[in-house]
């Protein structure tokens, strides 16, 4: 493939930075956006691109929730050495989150070849947007959002964080909008299930992108494309991070559920018209 240009890096970091925790399916609006910049999205750098880029992503919410994973952190250490510390919540869900993400790096490394090669399709983005969108609706009509982040269990990290691997099988899906999903369906609160999707999301998204440098970098991505997409991913997802937050504070999941519905649709309309292929 051809080198990604830094100008198509500033504009795939954007994307990735605003869509990468709202439940709108990153993956699916950076692979939209590259096909429509004629850049081939099951091309093996090109993922690789993709998976890197969302560390900055990731970078965010340790900048953004720093307070909070220092604590989690630090209890987890303090429960190693002392017994009583292991008593604590902070505690457990340290190692929650640890055996959350088990799930998603088994079938991430299983399925890889599916990953990046059929299941890469754009068609394959525009019908899991859709279906994406009817979990997502029916979750936050049934769930009773009665429970806070107190109240989560190693059953709910374990459900929540298994969930991420609809979005790693099924571009469009969305990590965040499945990991919501399932949180809502346990009736966590909106801020809780918001909340506890970034946090189970961190191993997991910094892996792939780790995981993928090697990729990324010998397969004429570029190291510069790339520095430059991840930090723009950086700023603009420290800014929906915290517009996300205030937003589920105070309103439903249905803007998201309608906007997901029209942009598969309009997927669905330029690929059966051949403008996307």
């Amino acid at each position: 493939m051809s080198a990604i240009s830094l100008g198509q890096a500033v504009v795939l970091g954007a994307v990735e930075g605003v869509t990468e925790f709202l439940p709108v399916s990153s993956t699916g609006h950076l692979k939209i956006v590259e096909g429509l910049m004629g850049i081939p999205v099951d091309d093996h750098a090109v993922v690789g691109f993709s998976a890197v880029i969302q560390v900055g992503a990731i970078a965010a919410v340790l900048v953004y929730f720093r307070q909070d994973i220092a604590r989690i952190v630090s209890a987890w250490f303090r429960g190693l050495v002392d017994r009583e510390e292991r008593y604590h919540h902070d505690y457990k869900f340290a190692w929650w989150v640890i055996a959350a993400t088990v799930p998603i790096v088994a079938v991430g490394l299983a399925a890889k070849p599916l990953i990046q090669g059929p299941l890469a399709s754009l068609w394959v983005v525009a019908a899991s947007l859709i279906v994406g969108s009817a979990v997502m609706w029916a979750a936050d009509q049934m769930g009773r959002h009665k429970r806070g982040e107190d109240d989560t269990s190693f059953k709910d990290a374990m459900l929540v964080g298994g969930s991420q691997i609809l979005a790693l099988l099924f571009p469009g899906f969305s990590r965040s909008g499945a990991t919501m999903s399932t949180a809502l369906m346990l009736d966590l609160d909106r801020v809780a299930a918001t909340r506890l999707s970034f946090f189970l999301g961190i191993p997991a998204l910094t892996g792939a992108g780790l995981y993928e440098l090697k990729d990324a970098l010998g397969t004429g991505a570029g190291a510069a494309p790339l520095a430059v997409g991840t930090v723009v991913s950086f700023a603009v997802a420290y800014g929906s991070i915290a517009w996300l937050l205030k937003f589920v504070a105070r309103h439903s999941f249905n803007a998201f559920v309608i906007y997901r519905i029209v942009i598969g649709l309009l997927l669905f309309g330029l690929l059966g018209t051949g403008v996307l292929s």
